[in-house]
């Protein structure tokens, strides 16, 4: 995948003012979004994913989900994991960081793999040392693997002129009892991906409502994580947020009160994704949830007492 430069003005080719789409990228004004996908392959167990899910409705939807989101064989839901590029004229900006390589984990899949996404960043035409910020929207595994990597047998910053920017109290969450607790089912991605960083100086903690940029600010997005936050973009008249995990699969468009077994509190986790949802919907955005299929990016429709899925460049919505 090649990355083109920023486009000096808007396009006006979509429904939303100065936002256009274009392969694996998404223009929002002076802004260029493009994803960098690490793999995509059939992962999770749904029943693991969702409490509320049921044979009968994993039935009932099967006629979308199968075989692009949901593999019939395996019997597991399709996840990409992929990491994204924010351009401005004064940033370049990496907004999370995958799995990454030479990592010990306990999920066999994530375990030890080489899968070579720095690699894809460099094809994309982003060098490591040119990155000036790095934005992780949570701190789960497969989110943080990316800000390390291997060096003379220790773990180094990927990004070694980019300043991490890590929500406050997600480090805090993930440095405490409870955090570690958490982290037994996956290994301990704190101590390789996240601290690493902050002995090497790096590392920004930031709360609330948190200025990248003139175009690109943080917004906290708290319940799947205690301290997570979107990215939110806005140029030009058009606005993308890049949803790190409000969003898991498109079953929670179709039913966008269910939270995932993963999430710290269920609870507010529902209360952040109805939010976003509803004020997305309002406002025409772009909407970038980390493990969609390619594209990713994609806006709401209202549909009957929900919400309907459309992604970039789709002639119709996903659910019919």
């Amino acid at each position: 995948m090649t990355v083109p430069e920023a486009p000096v003005g808007g396009s006006r080719a979509s429904a939303t003012a100065g936002a256009a789409a274009v392969p694996d990228a998404l223009v929002i004004g002076r802004v260029l979004i493009s994803r960098v996908e690490e793999s995509t392959f059939a992962v999770l167990d749904p029943f693991e994913v969702y409490p509320e899910l049921t044979q009968v409705l994993l039935e009932a939807n099967m006629s979308w989900l199968a075989p692009r989101f949901f593999d019939p064989v395996a019997q597991r839901l399709n996840l990409a994991f992929q990491g994204f590029v924010v351009r401005s004229a004064d940033a370049l900006i990496v907004v999370d960081t995958c799995v990454g390589d030479c990592k010990a984990r306990r999920r066999v899949s994530f375990d030890q793999q080489r899968w070579g996404w720095l690699e894809r960043l460099k094809a994309a035409g982003v060098e490591p040392t040119a990155v000036t910020h790095v934005v992780c929207t949570h701190f789960h595994v497969d989110h943080v693997g990316g800000n390390t990597r291997l060096e003379n047998g220790r773990w180094v910053p990927s990004f070694p002129n980019a300043r991490y920017l890590f929500p406050r109290a997600e480090f805090d969450y993930w440095s405490s009892e409870a955090g570690a607790r958490a982290m037994e089912r996956t290994g301990d991605y704190f101590a390789d991906s996240v601290l690493p960083v902050v002995r090497a100086g790096q590392a920004d903690l930031v709360e609330g409502d948190h200025a990248l940029t003139a175009q690109v600010g943080l917004r906290p997005a708290p319940g799947h994580t205690p301290g997570g936050v979107v990215v939110d973009v806005q140029s030009d008249g058009a606005r993308a947020l890049l949803l790190g995990d409000v969003l898991h699969t498109l079953l929670q468009i179709r039913y966008p009160a269910w939270s995932t077994r993963f999430c710290t509190d269920p609870d507010a986790s529902r209360r952040t994704r109805l939010d976003i949802l509803r004020r997305a919907a309002d406002r025409d955005v772009w909407l970038l949830p980390n493990h969609f299929p390619a594209p990713s990016a994609g806006r709401l429709e209202r549909w009957r007492d929900g919400y309907n899925w459309r992604f970039a460049g789709a002639a119709r919505p996903v659910f019919v």
